[in-house]
C-alpha cells in the first residue's frame, strides 16, 4: 500500500476534512485515514498506485463539471437559480435520477423543506455567494479553472505549500477570510475547494417535517448529515466530524458516519475514531453582513 501524508489537510480544518473525503469520492482506489497526535493530518492510501498520481488521473475536467445536475441550466429541465421553486427542483430531480452525480442535488438542496414562497431549502454547506456568484456550481467552476491537475500541483496543496488565490471559494471556509481590520481579500486554495465539493457526496440534506414559514428567518428546518442541534440554542445546528485510524474507502467512511456518536466519546475507539471537532459559526459584524463561514473547535 502506498501512502501520502498530507499536512496541508489537517482534520481540524473543515474544508480540509471534506477535501480528504472528497479524494475517496473522486477515485475509488483511494482510502483515507488520519495521523494520531494533537493535529491529525490526512493520509491518502492506495494499493499498487501512488495516491497523488491516482487523484491527478481522476481529476474532473471542465466538461464533466459543466454537466453536473446542479448547473443552473441542465439539459431540457427548467433553470435552477439560487431561489429554486419546488417544481423546478422536482423536475431536475426526476431527470437526474440514476445520474452518477445525482448526489450534487441531494447534498445541496431539498424539497422536504419549503419556505412560505414554495422555494426549496439549501444545505448549510451551500450558502449564498456574494455579488453575482450566488450559485455553488458557479463557484465550483471558478476555482476549478485555477487548478492545473498535475501530481506536482496537487502535492503542493496536500503538503500545505500551495499559493492561495484571491477568491471566495465554495463560500463557507473561515480561513478564506483575511483581517477584519483592513478588509483583506478572500483567499482560498482551489485544489482544496474542488476536493471539498466532492466530499459533500456523503452529506445529503433532508427536511425535519417542520414548516419553515412558521418560524423566524434564522431558523432552518433543513438538516444536512452530520449537523446536530446545539445545546445552547435548539434552533441552531453544528456540524460534527471525526478523525479515524483505519484506512477507509468511500463506502466505509459512509458507514462510519452512521455509527459514530459524537456525544459518546468513551465508545469512539470501537469504530477507530481518535478525535472529533464541531463547527463554530462566524458572527456577522453587522445586520447587512452576509458573510458565512465555519471555524472549528475540538470536541
Amino acid at each position: 500500500m502506498a501512502e501520502t501524508i498530507c499536512p496541508g489537510l489537517p482534520a481540524s480544518w473543515i474544508n480540509a476534512w471534506l477535501a480528504a473525503v472528497g479524494a475517496t469520492v473522486l477515485d475509488s482506489r483511494i482510502r483515507l485515514r488520519w495521523t494520531m497526535g494533537r493535529t491529525p493530518a490526512a493520509v491518502l492510501v492506495a494499493a499498487g498506485v501512488d495516491p497523488v498520481e491516482a487523484l491527478a488521473a481522476s481529476w474532473p475536467d471542465r466538461e464533466m463539471l459543466s454537466e453536473l445536475p446542479i448547473a443552473e441550466r441542465w439539459r431540457d429541465t427548467p433553470p435552477m437559480p439560487r431561489r429554486i421553486a419546488v417544481e423546478a427542483f422536482q423536475a431536475r430531480a426526476r431527470a437526474a435520477r440514476g445520474h452518477p452525480f445525482s448526489w450534487t442535488l441531494s447534498s445541496t438542496v431539498t424539497d422536504l423543506s419549503l419556505d412560505a414562497k414554495g422555494e426549496v431549502a439549501h444545505a448549510p454547506f451551500d450558502p449564498a455567494g456574494p455579488g453575482t456568484i450566488k450559485w455553488l456550481h458557479h463557484r465550483l467552476l471558478k476555482v476549478h479553472g485555477e487548478v492545473e491537475p498535475s501530481a506536482g500541483r496537487l502535492t503542493q496543496s496536500l503538503l500545505g505549500t500551495a499559493e492561495r488565490i484571491t477568491d471566495n471559494g465554495l463560500g463557507f471556509d473561515l480561513t478564506r477570510m483575511g483581517s477584519q481590520a483592513d478588509g483583506s481579500a478572500m483567499t482560498v486554495d482551489p485544489v482544496v475547494e474542488v476536493l471539498a465539493f466532492f466530499g459533500l457526496a456523503l452529506l445529503p440534506v433532508r427536511g425535519t417535517g417542520t414548516d419553515a414559514s412558521r418560524h423566524r428567518s434564522s431558523y432552518s428546518p433543513a438538516v444536512q448529515r452530520g449537523w446536530v442541534r446545539a445545546r445552547a440554542d435548539r434552533r441552531r445546528y453544528r456540524f460534527k466530524w471525526p478523525a479515524w485510524s483505519p484506512a477507509l474507502d468511500r463506502a466505509a467512511i459512509d458507514a462510519l458516519l452512521d455509527i459514530w456518536k459524537p456525544d459518546e466519546k468513551r465508545r469512539w475507539d470501537r469504530c477507530g475514531v481518535h478525535a472529533g471537532w464541531q463547527t463554530v459559526q462566524f458572527k456577522p459584524r453587522a445586520t447587512a453582513d452576509a458573510t458565512r463561514a465555519f471555524g472549528a473547535e475540538r470536541i
